[in-house]
C-alpha cells in the first residue's frame, strides 16, 4: 500500500549543525510530529526511534524507520505537487528549500550516548512523545543535565505529574541560567498529553453541532459549529467566523475536507467576502466568551451518597409502599370503629402487625376483624425486611463492581476502549452529560476505575464477539466510538455495529490515513444515510506539539473536519506582519487572524494564559480580572509590547514563526 521504500543510511558520520530539533518517540505521534517541523517549519529535525517493527501495530510489515521514510516520502510528494500548482498562497509548497532532509537514528533508550550523538548539546528543543511516561521523564531529567538551556517538550498522561516535572525542570533550567527571561523560563519546558488534546474532537463526533473549548486566562473561547443559514436567513458571524465548512460536511454521504480537498475542502479563517459568499456552507464561529470555574477538585458523578433507587429494587420499593398503605388503612379503620384516639389505634395497629398485643376475647366483632387483617398484613412484614437487607447486602457487595446496561436505555454512546484515549473522551462525554455505555476487554484496563467510580455502565469482552455489543444495547444507541489501538478491531466492531444498527453514527480512530480514507469511502458508499467519520490521535495531537517545540504558548487546537486550527499566545515584537500594522491590517486570510491583545502591563502579564486562577475553598475571593481585550478596534494599531491571542493555520502560524527566528538571532 505504501509501495517500496528505500533503505536509507543512518548518516552517523554527519553530525547535524547547531539549532535543530530533535524528536524522540516510538509511535505515530513522533513521525507525525517530526513531519510537522520538517515540512511545515522548515526546522532541521533528527528522529530517533527504537530499532524494529512498531509494538502497538505489529502486523505491519515495515519498521518504524521504514513507516517514517515512507511517511516523508509521501509529504514530500504533496508538497511538490502543491507547488508546482497554480499559485497558492500563504506558502502552500515545500518552503523549506534549502534544509536537509529527517535524519533518522534508531536506538532502544535515549541514552546518553545516544542524545550526545543526536547532537543534543547543540540542539534548540527536545521533544520526547514516547508511550511510556516513565521514558520520558528518564530521557528528560538526562537532556536537562546534558544541556540546561535546551527547551523541552514532553508527553505525560499524568497530569499532576506533569506539573511537578515542569516545575523541576524549570528550577534546574533557572539555576543554570541565571537571570533568565520569565518568558523564555515558561517556555524551557512544556508538558503535554496527546490524550487530552485530541479528546475534546473525539468526543465531538459523537455530537452534532457541538463546541470546541479553549481557555484563556480564565476564560473559555467556544467555537461553536452552525449549520448553513435557510433561504432568506444570513448566518450569525458570531465575534468572528472562525472557519467555512466543507458544502458536503452536512450531508451523511459527503467526505470531510482536508488539506487535498481542493476548493470543497473546509476554508479556515475566511474574509468578509469568502463568508458572504459562501452558500449551503455551515460555519464554525466564535461564539461567546465565558469565565472558566477555578481548577478544584473533582466531585463524583453519582454525588456523595446512594440513592434508594441503586440500593433497593422497584420491586422491593413498591412492596413496602404497598405494606404502609396497608398499615395507614387499618389505623384509621380501627380509628372509625372503635371510637379510640388516632395515638393509640396506631399504637394497637403496630403491636397487631408485630403480633405482639393480646388477642381481642370480648371485643366487638370489628376489633377483631381488625386484629385478624392486621395479623395477616404482619406475615408479610418479615419477608419484605428480610428482602431489602439481602438487597442492601449486594448492593454493598456491588458498589466497587462495575455497574451493568440498565433496561431501557437508549440514545447513549458506546465507547470502545478504556486506554489513555478512551479514558479521557469517557470523562469529556461525562462532563456533557451524555450517557455512556463503555465495552473494554481487559478488566485491568487503565480506565476501568474511572468507569467505576462513575458508575459508568461498562460490559467487559471482545467486542469481536458476539453479544457484546448487544450486551451494551447498541440497537438503540446514538453513536459508536470505536478509540481502541488496533485498527482492525475498530473496523469490525463498526461493520457489525452497522449491520445491527445500518443508521449508526460512527467515529473510528484509525492510524494510516490511506487505509481510514478507504475505509472511509466504503463506509459512506455502504451506508449513505450514516454520518461516518475517521480521526488520527496523532494528527490532532501533532500540531500542539510542534508550536510548544518552537518556544509558543499553544491555547488549544480546534479540529476542523480533517484540518487543524490553533490557538496561540504571541508577542508582537519581532514579528513584522503584526508590529505597526492595524488589527485589520494584520488580519490575513487563510493564515491568522488576531482574537485579543493582552492589555495588562508586560511587567504584571501571567506568563501562562492557559492557567486558572487558584481554587479558593472558602470562596470569598474573587476571581482576578482579565487582561485580555475581546471587542477589538479594527484599528487599533499593534504596538512591540503588546501579547496577542491569535487564531492560526499550521502553515499560517509556522510563517509567523519562520520570519520572527530570521528577524531574531540566537534563538
Amino acid at each position: 500500500m505504501l509501495g517500496f521504500v528505500p533503505p536509507l543510511p543512518q548518516q552517523p558520520g554527519r553530525p547535524p549543525s547547531s539549532g535543530h530539533m530533535i524528536v524522540c518517540g516510538d509511535d505515530a505521534l513522533a513521525r507525525r510530529l517530526a513531519v510537522e517541523l520538517r515540512f511545515i517549519y522548515g526546522e532541521r529535525v533528527t528522529l530517533l526511534l527504537p530499532p524494529g517493527r512498531d509494538a502497538n501495530n505489529p502486523e505491519t510489515p515495515l519498521t518504524q524507520r521504514g513507516r517514517a521514510a515512507a511517511l516523508f516520502g509521501r509529504m514530500s510528494a504533496a508538497m511538490n505537487r502543491a507547488g508546482n500548482g497554480s499559485g497558492t498562497t500563504g506558502g502552500s509548497g515545500d518552503t523549506n528549500a534549502g534544509v536537509e532532509a529527517v535524519r533518522i537514528m534508531e536506538a532502544p533508550e535515549p541514552s546518553d550516548d545516544v542524545l550526545e550523538e543526536a547532537g543534543i548539546d547543540r540542539a534548540a528543543a527536545l521533544a520526547l512523545v514516547y508511550d511510556d511516561d516513565e521514558r520520558n521523564i528518564r530521557a528528560a531529567l538526562t537532556a536537562r543535565r546534558l544541556n540546561p538551556r535546551l527547551r523541552l517538550v514532553i508527553r505525560l498522561y499524568n497530569r499532576k505529574l506533569g506539573q511537578h516535572l515542569e516545575e523541576l525542570l524549570d528550577q534546574a533550567a533557572a539555576v543554570a541560567m541565571p537571570g533568565i527571561d520569565p518568558a523564555l523560563l515558561d517556555a524551557s519546558t512544556t508538558v503535554l498529553s496527546d490524550a487530552d488534546t485530541a479528546a475534546p474532537a473525539l468526543a465531538a463526533t459523537a455530537l452534532t453541532g457541538s463546541n470546541k473549548i479553549i481557555q484563556a486566562e480564565g476564560l473559555l473561547l467556544r467555537a461553536a459549529e452552525r449549520p448553513p443559514p435557510r433561504p432568506g436567513e444570513s448566518a450569525d458571524p458570531g465575534l468572528c467566523t472562525l472557519a467555512l465548512l466543507s458544502s458536503t460536511t452536512n450531508d451523511p454521504a459527503g467526505a470531510e475536507g482536508s488539506d487535498s480537498s481542493g476548493d470543497e475542502a473546509p476554508q479556515l479563517l475566511p474574509d468578509e467576502r469568502a463568508v458572504a459568499d459562501a452558500t449551503g456552507r455551515g460555519t464554525v464561529v466564535l461564539e461567546a466568551i465565558s469565565r472558566a470555574d477555578p481548577d478544584r477538585p473533582a466531585t463524583r458523578m453519582g454525588g456523595r451518597g446512594a440513592p434508594l433507587s441503586q440500593i433497593f429494587s422497584r420491586r422491593l420499593r413498591w412492596s413496602a409502599l404497598g405494606f404502609a398503605l396497608a398499615a395507614v388503612a387499618l389505623v384509621i379503620a380501627s380509628l372509625l370503629t372503635t371510637k379510640d384516639t388516632a395515638l393509640h389505634s396506631a399504637y394497637l395497629t403496630v403491636l397487631d402487625l408485630l403480633g405482639m398485643n393480646d388477642p381481642a376475647e370480648g371485643a366487638p366483632p370489628a376489633r377483631q376483624i381488625i386484629q385478624i387483617l392486621s395479623g395477616i398484613a404482619g406475615l408479610l412484614l418479615l419477608p419484605l425486611l428480610i428482602a431489602a437487607v439481602l438487597e442492601a447486602f449486594g448492593t454493598l457487595r456491588t458498589a466497587s463492581s462495575l455497574r451493568r446496561p440498565p433496561r431501557g436505555l437508549g440514545g447513549h454512546v458506546v465507547l470502545l476502549g478504556l486506554g489513555k484515549i478512551g479514558t479521557r473522551v469517557l470523562v469529556r462525554l461525562r462532563e456533557l452529560d451524555i450517557p455512556v455505555v463503555v465495552v473494554e476487554e481487559d478488566p485491568e484496563a487503565r480506565g476501568i476505575p474511572l468507569a467505576r467510580s462513575m458508575h459508568v455502565p461498562t460490559v467487559i469482552g471482545d467486542v469481536t464477539q458476539e453479544g457484546v455489543l448487544e450486551a451494551a444495547k447498541i440497537r438503540r444507541a446514538h453513536a459508536l466510538l470505536a478509540l481502541t489501538s488496533i485498527d482492525t478491531t475498530n473496523l469490525e466492531a463498526t461493520l457489525y455495529a452497522r449491520s445491527v444498527k445500518p443508521d449508526l453514527r460512527v467515529a473510528l480512530r484509525l492510524y494510516d490515513d490511506e487505509f481510514a480514507t478507504a475505509v472511509y469511502r466504503t463506509l459512506r458508499t455502504a451506508h449513505p444515510g450514516a454520518l461516518t467519520r475517521s480521526r488520527s490521535v496523532s494528527h490532532l495531537a501533532a500540531p500542539s506539539f510542534a508550536v510548544a517545540m518552537m518556544g509558543r504558548q499553544i491555547l488549544g487546537a480546534v479540529p476542523v473536519e480533517r484540518k487543524v486550527m490553533l490557538f496561540a499566545a504571541l508577542e508582537v515584537a519581532g514579528h513584522p506582519q503584526l508590529e505597526g500594522h492595524t488589527v485589520e491590517q494584520a488580519f490575513r486570510a487563510g493564515a491568522w487572524r488576531v482574537l485579543a491583545i493582552d492589555a495588562t502591563p508586560p511587567a504584571d502579564r501571567n506568563p501562562d494564559l492557559a492557567a486558572l486562577p487558584p481554587f479558593d475553598p472558602e470562596g470569598d475571593a474573587a476571581p482576578p480580572p482579565s487582561g485580555l481585550v475581546w471587542d477589538l478596534h479594527p484599528g487599533y494599531v499593534l504596538r512591540a509590547q503588546d501579547r496577542v491571542v491569535i487564531a492560526a493555520t499550521r502553515r499560517g502560524l509556522a510563517e509567523l514563526l519562520r520570519r520572527q527566528r530570521s528577524a531574531v538571532p540566537g534563538r
